[in-house]
């Protein structure tokens, strides 16, 4: 789809034509199954980020400020939701002690699983699938953009843009996150190995089977230091190379009809104050979301507020005012009457 059809359809959606409301959902829904199901690797809610992703871009395209840039905008709310479910899941709010038990990772959500069977990889490009899972959230954040970069579907502008950071900054991450991949890629080599290595057993006898950045460090200085498995580092092809031309992962028939339908009702995101990890913060960041308000949003919340929300300064405490709003100077105490109470 080009630009001018793209910006077109932005225009014709934002006036109330559902024929180009579901064209554009149809076009774009893709590309944010491939980066949210990626980053989220796993997880049971990779759907319900995704849908909040598609309803939050268009309740928001009044705010867009040049329909051409709809594609890379859209890829940032996409990037700023999984954050949010980073964050949200960190603070633990909306969930109970059940449901955190049980959003340990769901087998049939699993992304690399989905991106092997429907792509049909095999060889060096189902290792380096298969690889993804042993990096750490941020890694794989960056990996489900770059994936897509590799692919043909993303500029490294669009993936800059999303990270919020300069084309310079992007470029280092990725080169920190191709090694780490690379690692990890080697790591697979060893697990597969037939038979296996003796000393590998040993390492991993406290191993519980689930990846993690702590045992592919492990198992890659096995891999660095054993005789036997240093070999496995020689004939890595280059990832990007066996990403290039890739395919998407379709996306399955109930999400897409889900979003239609909510889509269609204007339905407005439930469970924001969950999605923003806004309840139960303080005042204070709860006002960044002011903080970030322009004619540009026209009056909507800023994508950027999760993280901002996240940096903002804690509430000062309640004992560091005097009555009246005056700071007290450092070093000094306030002197209140005995019989003078704070709050009446």
């Amino acid at each position: 789809m080009t630009t001018q059809h793209t910006a077109a359809l932005v225009a014709a959606a934002r006036a109330g034509d559902p024929r180009a409301q579901d064209e554009l959902v149809s076009t774009h829904l893709p590309l944010v199954y491939n980066i949210v199901g990626r980053a989220l690797n796993g997880s049971c809610d990779v759907d319900d980020v995704v849908q909040d992703t598609m309803l939050r871009a268009l309740d928001g395209l009044g705010g867009l400020r040049t329909d051409e840039s709809f594609r890379s905008w859209l890829v940032a709310i996409a990037m700023n939701r999984v954050r949010a479910h980073w964050q949200a899941r960190q603070n633990g709010f909306g969930e109970s002690t059940l449901e955190a038990a049980e959003d340990v990772a769901d087998p049939g959500a699993d992304f690399v699983d989905l991106t092997v069977v429907r792509l049909n990889l095999a060889g060096q490009r189902r290792e380096t699938a298969r690889a993804t899972r042993w990096l750490e959230p941020e890694d794989r954040a960056l990996l489900s953009l770059w994936w897509l970069e590799c692919a043909g579907e993303l500029t490294r502008a669009e993936v800059a843009t999303a990270l919020e950071l300069s084309p310079q900054h992007t470029a280092v991450r990725v080169q920190r996150m191709k090694a780490q991949l690379e690692s990890a890629r080697v790591v697979e080599r060893a697990l597969d190995t037939q038979p296996a290595c003796e000393e590998l057993r040993s390492v991993l006898a406290g191993w519980d089977g689930q990846p993690s950045a702590l045992w592919r460090k492990r198992i890659a200085r096995h891999a660095r230091e054993c005789v036997r498995c240093s070999g496995l580092w020689s004939g890595l092809v280059p990832a990007e190379g066996l990403l290039a031309g890739l395919a998407l992962v379709p996306v399955s028939a109930a999400l897409l009809a889900g979003v239609r339908t909510t889509g269609a009702a204007g339905f407005a995101p439930a469970g924001a104050a969950f999605a923003d990890g806004s309840e139960g913060a303080s005042p204070r960041a709860r006002r960044g979301l002011r903080r970030h308000d322009d004619p540009a949003h026209a009056g909507r919340q800023c994508e950027r507020w999760p993280r901002c929300a996240a940096q903002a300064p804690a509430e000062p405490p309640q004992g560091g005012r005097r009555r009246g709003g005056r700071r007290l100077r450092r070093g000094r105490r306030a002197r209140v009457p005995r019989r003078t109470a704070w709050f009446r």
